[in-house]
């Protein structure tokens, strides 16, 4: 019986971290990074005049495949948004320094390349849209 008690247990407790993860998986939200800026020689590329979507992913992570597709599509679809792409193994400083934990992590810089938004996962279309900063005045 006890064994019995302990497999419930432990499918509850799994089934409510994998329903927590889900919900935030991909989720776009305020950035909580101090006042640094990412230039154009930390990111390898310019920046955007309105945003830049800087994508950490890895080489066989396969979330980061879909993030590449919505990122790239908002960049190409949208004027003065850029998409650059960050293999984190080969650039382990910037991984430490800007406390990425997981592949995907997107971050969305403005136009000064403050970083305004954060999304760990691959995120929505819809939710990087709405994560863009508005156009300069």
């Amino acid at each position: 019986m006890t064994g019995l008690v302990v497999v419930v247990a432990v499918l509850a407790a799994a089934t409510a971290f994998g329903l927590w993860r889900r919900a935030r998986d991909g989720r776009v939200v305020e950035a909580r990074v101090d006042e640094q800026l990412l230039g154009p020689e930390e990111l390898g590329a310019p920046l955007g005049e309105r945003a830049t979507l800087v994508q950490f992913s890895t080489a066989f992570c396969q979330p980061c495949r879909a993030a590449r597709a919505t990122l790239a599509h908002v960049a190409a679809d949208t004027d003065g948004v850029v998409h650059v792409e960050i293999d984190a193994e080969h650039h382990l400083d910037l991984v430490r320094r800007l406390n990425i934990l997981r592949t995907p992590t997107t971050l969305v810089l403005d136009g000064s390349g403050r970083i305004v938004r954060r999304a760990t996962g691959a995120p929505r279309l819809a939710d990087v849209r709405a994560a863009l900063p508005a156009l300069p005045a």
